[in-house]
């Protein structure tokens, strides 16, 4: 009877080291995927300064962050031609170009979409597009995407608000225009208005991050 109660107690002893240690295994395993989804997050995060960029505008002429030296700011907006959201918010784009851009803050577009995708992105259509609408801004091509994955766009449109400071811009807002993107005149919440409006007016961004709606960014393979 003893030793079938040795072989008992130590039979529950293993059964006990052997479930915990499939537990830890299976802990380990379940933090690998978070872990994977972080790291492929990447792009800016409020606070982070932005590098420059060049790339060619509609007009054949190449721009770059750092020829606004006498700006305050910028808001940069990635954006595509062939993309429903983003044409919901093309008057939107101009707007916010007329509004703040003799105050410090232009608009600066970038369609980081893959024209192997869509032929409406293309840099031909680009060009049709920004004449059609008379852009008072740039509408620079991200033929690699680079610029893109710098930044962590991942949908079109995506608004990204830079402060100029000390001869760096400063993120200072990432995500929607507004809330309402199909409707403009049901808009409660004007995003990207009133982050440049706290900026110009020396206060801090109300509210500085918001899920982007839009097009996902088709990206090369």
């Amino acid at each position: 009877m003893r030793i079938k109660s040795r072989k008992m107690k130590i039979g529950l002893w293993i059964a006990v080291v052997l479930s915990v240690g499939l537990a830890t295994g299976a802990n380990a395993l379940e933090t690998k995927p978070a872990l994977t989804e972080v790291n492929q997050s990447g792009g800016y995060q409020v606070g982070d300064a932005a590098a420059s960029f060049r790339l060619k505008n509609t007009d054949g002429n190449m721009v770059s962050l750092n020829d606004f030296t006498n700006a305050k700011g910028v808001i940069v907006i990635f954006t595509s031609n062939h993309c429903p959201f983003a044409k919901a918010y093309e008057d939107r784009m101009i707007a916010l170009n007329n509004k703040f851009a003799s105050q410090g803050y232009p608009v600066i577009a970038i369609n980081p979409s893959d024209p192997g995708t869509h032929q409406d992105d293309t840099f031909e259509k680009m060009k049709e597009r920004a004449a059609a609408k008379s852009y008072g801004y740039p509408y620079l091509v991200d033929e690699s995407q680079q610029v893109a994955k710098a930044f962590g766009a991942g949908r079109t449109p995506q608004v990204y608000i830079l402060q100029k400071s000390g001869g760096k811009f400063t993120v200072r807002y990432i995500g929607m225009i507004d809330d309402n993107p199909q409707d403009p005149a049901g808009v409660s919440k004007l995003y990207a208005d009133e982050a440049v409006s706290n900026l110009l007016g020396g206060k801090p961004v109300v509210t500085t991050t918001t899920k982007p709606v839009g097009c996902a960014i088709k990206w090369k393979n």
